[in-house]
């Protein structure tokens, strides 16, 4: 298979977009635009984000702190600056738990870092997370090699939270069910 077309069928996930943000070895701010990002686990708290060997960040991630800057959809110049476009005017940075976050964002995951393990042409790095916020901004999202956004919830919208769940689902906490294998028999035709 063409490197190429595996990337257009990996492009058929949506993603949202981030940039990944550390210091490098003089203490200025770096980034990078990753969409290989993932929660892995609650206890402990544990992100992943893989990043390719040939990027400048990922050498300055090794065993180094760093935050995960979920991007909002208003932020697609950031995407792009943070891809090697630089814009102006460029982000604008604030001061982090572990590492420098860019405003704006969507949802921002400050790490330490937990593991980093081999991944082929990409590196895994594994972060604890110290700290994390959300602006309750729209994120940015990547599909098909293009920017979207969420745009309007899809009918099956409705059915969100029902997963009866007993603060907010169909059914309370009290509410019980027999399963239909022991319910008495009845006669087809009555009620």
């Amino acid at each position: 298979m063409e490197q190429r077309e595996l990337r257009n069928i990996f492009g058929q996930f949506a993603s949202g977009v981030t940039v990944i943000t550390c210091t490098n070895s003089d203490g200025t701010a770096h980034g990078a635009t990753v969409t290989a990002f993932t929660a892995v686990s609650m206890e402990p708290r544990l992100c992943q984000v893989t990043m390719t060997k040939k990027s400048k960040a990922c050498a300055y991630l090794s065993d180094a702190p760093f935050a995960v800057n979920v991007l909002a959809a208003d932020q697609v110049d950031i995407a792009m600056n943070f891809a090697g476009r630089p814009c102006e005017p460029g982000p604008v940075w604030a001061e982090g738990p572990t590492a420098p976050i860019i405003c704006g964002a969507a949802a921002t995951f400050s790490c330490i870092p937990w593991a980093q393990y081999d991944g082929g042409d990409h590196v895994i790095f594994i972060g604890e997370i110290v700290a994390a916020e959300s602006s309750g901004k729209q994120p940015l999202l990547f599909y098909r090699s293009t920017f979207h956004d969420l745009g309007a919830p899809s009918s099956a919208a409705v059915w969100s939270g029902s997963c009866d769940d007993p603060l907010n689902g169909w059914f309370d906490a009290e509410t019980s069910f027999t399963p239909l294998h022991l319910l008495p028999a009845t006669p087809i035709g009555s009620n």
